[in-house]
């Protein structure tokens, strides 16, 4: 059986990585806003922003810390 500590090292490396993945794939997306190779509209910007804002949101749903109250 694992302990608290192997499962505590294990969430802190996988953690980190998908952090560091998404940090990475956010500034990505953050080259599509150069106009001289892109056309948008601001409504198209908000609809990518509303749907990423959501999902962070339903993802924050799923971590539950007992007795505390987790801020987003």
């Amino acid at each position: 059986m694992e302990t608290e500590e192997v499962k505590r090292d294990r969430f802190k490396r996988i953690a980190g990585k998908r952090v560091n993945d998404l940090l990475e794939k956010i500034r990505l997306l953050g080259n599509c806003a150069n106009t001289g190779n892109y056309v948008y509209t601001s409504d198209e910007i908000n609809k990518i922003f509303t749907t990423i804002y959501e999902n962070l949101q339903d993802t924050r749903k799923k971590f539950k810390v007992e007795g505390e109250r987790l801020a987003l």
